[in-house]
């Protein structure tokens, strides 16, 4: 059985025979067309409280929307040079997955996909569909890039989907985000979730020793002592990084989780997108 396959059935697997119950998929389509706030009932869904106004007003409010539709759900793929590092697995095929998992869920769900490949540039585009065969295409392209040198812009991600999507949607980007991106704008018009993927050796690197390190992006060759003192600086250094992204993430109302390598994928998911 070939990577796509393994992928393909693992995932198909997970969202329609393991993610039953209450919470039958990932997402839980609320319509996205908002009308106005008022005061919580019984009986009304907690899942559309507004704990913003809650705090704000010391008594809960809710927010309502009119009946729902279908979701426009976008998969915005990031992959630049530094997905080509994993030591579990590669970043990019945990990309690939994550990509079938969400593809499978909205088809369930009965929603619309599109997805999207990037790099500094927008690589490819498969346009809204709800047929299976979706799914295995854009998990084959992503399995199927060649990220190595590859460099990211997410200028231009962000002012291609703001143009290009006119409906509003669900965006969801999958990249390992060693930049911080402004989803500014873009997070006005829709509603904008961050899956940030990365290897635990990133972010706490093993003392290597005198090493010659290849950045993936430019093909540089760094040499270097690689000794406690120099990787624990480092390790601080991607810390600052990844509570300055954060920050950034929730000045602009964006949900986020970190997803590694050793990770399962769909978990880490579904606690993302519960109580939607």
């Amino acid at each position: 059985m070939s990577k796509l396959q393994r992928i393909l059935v693992r995932a198909r697997r997970q969202v329609f025979s393991e993610m039953v119950g209450n919470n039958p998929s990932i997402f839980q389509g609320e319509g996205y067309d908002f009308i106005e706030l008022r005061e919580y009932m019984p009986g009304d869904d907690i899942r559309h409280i507004d704990w913003n106004i809650t705090a704000k007003m010391q008594k809960p409010y809710i927010k309502i929307f009119r009946e729902e539709r279908e979701l426009n759900v976008v998969v915005a793929s990031v992959l630049n040079g530094s997905v080509h590092f994993g030591s579990k697995k590669f970043k990019q095929d945990v990309i690939a997955e994550i990509n079938a998992l969400l593809g499978f869920s909205t088809l369930k769900n009965g929603d619309l996909l599109s997805s999207y490949i990037f790099t500094d540039t927008m690589i490819s585009h498969l346009k809204p569909s709800k047929k299976i065969h979706q799914v295995q295409k854009s998990v084959s392209e992503i399995l199927d890039f060649y990220a190595l040198n590859q460099k990211v812009d997410f200028k231009v991600l962000a002012d291609t989907l703001y143009k290009r999507l006119k409906r509003k949607s669900l965006i969801i980007v999958v990249g390992d985000f060693f930049e911080i991106p402004d989803f500014k704008l873009l997070a006005k018009k829709h509603e904008v979730v961050a899956v940030i993927v990365r290897d635990l050796l990133e972010e706490k690197p093993l003392v290597m020793g005198f090493s010659s390190l290849v950045d993936p992006e430019s093909g540089a060759v760094l040499e270097g002592d690689f000794n406690a003192s120099s990787v624990e600086a480092y390790a601080k250094k991607v810390t600052m990084h990844d509570h300055k992204l954060y920050d950034t993430f929730r000045k602009q109302q964006i949900r986020f989780t970190k997803i590694y390598t050793h990770s399962v994928a769909a978990v880490e998911l579904r606690r993302l997108f519960e109580g939607r």
